[in-house]
């Protein structure tokens, strides 16, 4: 059974730094485009970013390019998101998603995690 654990959330001032997780199981990790979304309260779920296959096939939010990072780490069967330089706006419940086509890109259906809480205030 596929299943999607992030963690890594918490509070943190502006300007700082949060990596998060997204461990996967019941799927390679290698496989599948893994992507980044997060919702703030009051607000639709958007797309942070996401890592497609192979790991060269990167796409990134305007809000975000520049500050945020994909990794993969296939024997961890992990996904990692380094958020750099937050403000306040990037505060919202983050969410690893597994794209369900077999094509590798970040496009389509997905299977998501259960979020982890993201928090910027001073």
């Amino acid at each position: 059974q596929l299943q999607l654990v992030e963690s890594g959330g918490g509070l943190v001032q502006p300007g700082g730094s949060l990596r998060l997780s997204c461990a996967a199981s019941g799927f390679a990790v290698d496989k599948k485009a893994i992507g980044w979304f997060r919702q703030a309260p009051g607000q639709e779920r958007e797309g942070v970013s996401c890592v497609g296959v192979p790991d060269v096939h990167q796409w990134y939010a305007d809000s975000v390019k520049g500050r945020f990072t994909n990794s993969r780490d296939n024997a961890q069967k992990s996904v990692y998101l380094q958020m750099n330089s937050l403000q306040p706006e990037d505060t919202a419940v983050y969410y690893c998603a597994a794209y369900r086509s077999a094509s590798g890109y970040c496009d389509g259906p997905v299977d998501w995690g259960q979020g982890t809480q993201v928090t910027v205030s001073s």
